[in-house]
């Protein structure tokens, strides 16, 4: 049977119900039921211990600024050391346990060469140090 298009015929009664009013009926009921429902909440309860007394705050280490010069001159905190000096600095500095390591603050000239502060980068890489920064300033 095919659906007919336009009129029916003359005098039948037309047996299509109109169905758009029942599907925004069911949608508005759907949100409703959707909005009413509560969130699922994932939390698993646990009974922590309670410390009495805070852990001790131990200050870090001040960090050692490690300058690299136009010329390629290394200053380690302020003293002029060459690269076998500035290794056997680094494998002590490694030495230290993690919390009592020094942030290491790389300070390159604004006229040093790449190669220069790359080389004070991979020693300190090289041997372990994780606390490394570069940093900034007008020299």
């Amino acid at each position: 049977m095919a659906m007919a298009a336009g009129t029916p015929a003359d005098g039948e009664p037309m047996s299509e119900i109109n169905t758009t009013p029942l599907i925004d009926v069911m949608l508005v009921l759907l949100i409703m039921l959707i909005i009413t429902i509560p969130p699922q909440t994932h939390a698993v309860k646990l009974d922590m211990p309670v410390s009495e007394s805070p852990p001790p705050t131990v200050p870090p280490p001040p960090p050692i600024t490690i300058d690299v010069d136009f010329d390629g001159t290394v200053y380690w905190a302020g003293e002029v050391v060459d690269r076998n000096k500035l290794e056997e600095y680094m494998v002590g500095l490694a030495a230290l346990p993690f919390d009592q390591q020094s942030e290491i603050h790389i300070r390159p000239h604004k006229r040093s060469k790449y190669g220069d502060v790359a080389h004070v980068m991979a020693s300190a890489q090289r041997n372990g140090l994780q606390k490394m920064g570069v940093i900034g300033g007008t020299r």
